[in-house]
């Protein structure tokens, strides 16, 4: 079974990152929130501006590559920062996406296991994020970790 690591982002792969992470965010806005694309580009655009307004760099914020232990191949990302969660000071996962050919082989979960390493690390002891209501695989993932669901959001076209 492949096992992988995480890696500090370079800066050669900022713009990569950028890219595929706004895009999974908009697919996923316009899949499960209803929204349009134009609405969810530019909402992603927005966020992306305010939350990573310095690269790399921003304080408080940690991006890594999710990478293959034996081939050194970056398979994934993931990005999380550190933020109130219910009071406290916790981290929150903005993002993790694996490439669609390494998916269903554990990874997901391996990355989810080296997060909480990263997090414990950093002196915090909660992790919060956010799924969208359709995304059935991610929500048994981290239901299978432990996660439990603290709100739920629902709304409907009249």
């Amino acid at each position: 079974m492949p096992s992988v690591r995480l890696r500090p982002l370079r800066e050669d792969e900022w713009e990569g990152f950028v890219e595929r992470s706004k895009g999974g965010y908009v697919e996923d806005m316009v899949a499960n929130a209803g929204v349009t694309p134009d609405f969810a580009r530019n909402k992603a655009d927005r966020d992306f501006a305010s939350l990573l307004s310095e690269g790399l760099t921003t304080e408080g914020h940690y991006v890594f590559a999710v990478e293959d232990v034996d081939s050194g191949e970056a398979v994934g990302l993931l990005w999380f920062a550190r933020r109130q969660i219910d009071g406290e000071e916790g981290a929150f996962l903005y993002d993790i996406d694996l490439d669609e050919r390494v998916r269903g082989q554990g990874l997901g979960r391996q990355a989810m296991l080296l997060l909480e390493e990263e997090v414990r690390a950093r002196g915090l002891s909660r992790i919060g994020l956010n799924v969208f209501g359709g995304n059935e695989v991610a929500r048994g993932l981290y239901r299978s970790l432990g996660y439990a669901e603290t709100a739920v959001w629902m709304s409907k076209n009249v």
